[in-house]
């Protein structure tokens, strides 16, 4: 399989490119800055510069290129402002599916946050995180392509468990970015999981099992 990441040296982008690249796909990393290539490659991806905020919809459907799948993984980070989670968590999620659909890609993945929503009040900075990524979600589940929404609760830096627990709601909790990862590529390899909306967690079952299971019980 051929797969664009936008945001593909975020610490979600590059673990997934290694997840991708040892399934023995091929990996597009689409990074803002040229000095993150080197990073890109170690991860081996191939890194293309395009800068999400600023690109318009065809240069960013040539950075996306000749592929089977994007995912969407990039965000303004933590320590940025309001404006940015427009521009990047919702902007930038626009923009790809755009760029899919410039390209004739069909599959696309986002990766979203545990209490996204559209209706999110508040000015404060998280609410409007909140807020773009639930708009961004809402395009996407409009948009006709074969969407899979991934809704992760908190994120850390530790070391992936490879097991996780799956389902329209989870609660709040904890979850590595090893493992969000390795959720996002079992994701990409389940055609079934397309149209899918769901919320995962730390938990007991491995990846792979409960991708299958989500995707069966739809």
């Amino acid at each position: 399989m051929r797969v664009a990441i936008a945001g593909g040296h975020g610490k979600v982008g590059l673990r997934l490119a290694r997840r991708l690249i040892e399934r023995g796909d091929q990996v597009r990393s689409i990074i803002r800055k040229a000095e993150h290539e080197d990073d890109v490659r170690a991860a081996g991806a191939e890194p293309v510069v395009c800068d999400l905020e600023t690109a318009e919809n065809d240069q960013l459907a040539a950075a996306v290129g000749d592929v089977d799948a994007v995912v969407f993984a990039a965000g303004a980070g933590s320590g940025s402002g309001a404006e940015r989670k427009w521009t990047v968590d919702y902007g930038g999620a626009v923009k790809l599916i755009a760029a899919a659909h410039i390209g004739g890609i069909a599959r696309y993945v986002m990766l979203s946050s545990i209490g996204a929503d559209p209706e999110r009040e508040g000015d404060d900075t998280f609410s409007v995180y909140l807020r773009a990524k639930g708009k961004a979600d809402m395009e996407l589940m409009g948009s006709a392509l074969d969407h899979t929404i991934v809704r992760p609760t908190f994120m850390n830096d530790e070391p992936g468990s490879g097991t996780v627990q799956i389902a329209e709601h989870v609660g709040k909790s904890e979850i590595s970015r090893d493992d969000v990862a390795g959720v996002l590529a079992a994701v990409l390899h389940e055609p079934r999981t397309a149209g899918l909306v769901f919320e995962v967690k730390a938990g007991d079952t491995p990846i792979d099992e409960a991708v299958a299971a989500i995707a069966v019980a739809g």
